[in-house]
């Protein structure tokens, strides 16, 4: 069978790894989710103590990197989750903690090249579904099909917010908020991969779609370049 790449690339809180995966997984396609990466080196950094009153030293994290396993499995649902270094951190690597520390990790070149680099070879010679922010344009730039996912920040972190309470996490909308849109600004101002739209990526916007809306678009995009059509 014909198979193709797919980038997904797009704003934080679009939804891109709910979608993603649910694409790979109806079409039989292996997923990565490029951001639960950051995440892991991220969760890495806050246990190491390398993020002291907020901020990141960047230069031990750097000198560790070599020390730093991660690999996904799936579970017993047959689900991907992340591990790092052979422990299961999935559920950890979702808190707010690290969505506010995991920008500035993503803009240290060092991080990128190790992790651009072993997400290349997971791509190599097999269908896959990879988001993240850089994919169309650095990670696959020849991907056959790339879509840039983008929604307001307000319905993002409402979203977002949604999520965090159902865990349980005492959180303030206007906290997530906030750390939405300093994300923004970060992934976009960086200089090493910021986060922008492919030129030939196919634009999202899912501010007033549901998740079965935005999947069948993203399937029917899907089935139309595997089959050549577009």
């Amino acid at each position: 069978m014909h198979t193709i790449t797919i980038a997904v690339d797009g704003h934080s809180s679009t939804g891109k790894s709910t979608l993603a995966k649910q694409l790979a997984d109806y079409i039989g396609y292996i997923y990565v989710d490029t951001g639960a990466m950051y995440r892991a080196i991220t969760l890495f950094a806050l246990r190491a103590g390398f993020v002291v009153e907020g901020k990141l030293q960047a230069d031990k994290l750097i000198n560790v990197l070599a020390d730093i396993t991660i690999a996904f499995q799936k579970n017993s649902e047959g689900k991907a989750e992340v591990y790092l270094n052979g422990e299961n951190v999935e559920k950890q690597i979702r808190t707010l903690a690290v969505s506010e520390q995991v920008s500035p990790v993503a803009t240290i070149s060092e991080v990128r090249s190790k992790l651009v680099e072993q997400q290349r070879n997971m791509g190599e010679g097999q269908g896959i579904v990879m988001d993240g922010r850089d994919i169309g344009t650095v990670v696959f730039p020849d991907a056959q099909l790339k879509v840039f996912m983008t929604a307001s920040s307000k319905v993002r972190a409402q979203r977002r917010y949604d999520e965090l309470r159902g865990r349980g996490d005492e959180i303030t909308f206007d906290q997530v908020l906030e750390n939405i849109q300093e994300r923004d600004y970060i992934d976009s101002t960086r200089e090493d991969s910021p986060l922008r739209q492919a030129k030939d990526a196919i634009v999202i916007d899912n501010s007033d779609m549901n998740l079965e809306d935005q999947f069948h678009v993203l399937l029917q995009l899907a089935k139309d370049r595997i089959a050549g059509r577009i």
